[in-house]
């Protein structure tokens, strides 16, 4: 057993806060409505108010997905420095 003191990554990187940023943009975007309340530019006689959250679904489920490709690829290089770590002592 070895003496030097386990080293492990830190808990906030920027791969974990660009994932943050996906998940908390759909909230911010929705929650900011005097920014979409309103009727113009209407797309196919839709209100902009109706489309502009229709158009988030769409965006909410691609930045979801890449959250989760993100975070998928992240805990498969933790547990794999986490083995290779074990491995070595």
């Amino acid at each position: 057993m070895s003496d030097a003191p386990e080293v492990s990554r830190p808990v906030i990187t920027p791969v974990r806060v660009v994932i943050a940023l996906c998940l908390v943009a759909p909230f911010v975007a929705m929650l900011w409505v005097s920014s979409y309340a309103k009727v113009e530019p209407t797309f196919i006689g839709i209100p902009f108010f109706y489309w502009y959250q229709m158009l988030w679904v769409l965006i909410s489920t691609l930045l979801t997905m890449i959250a989760y490709k993100l975070w998928q690829r992240d805990q498969r290089a933790r547990k794999t420095e986490q083995v290779q770590g074990g491995a070595g002592q």
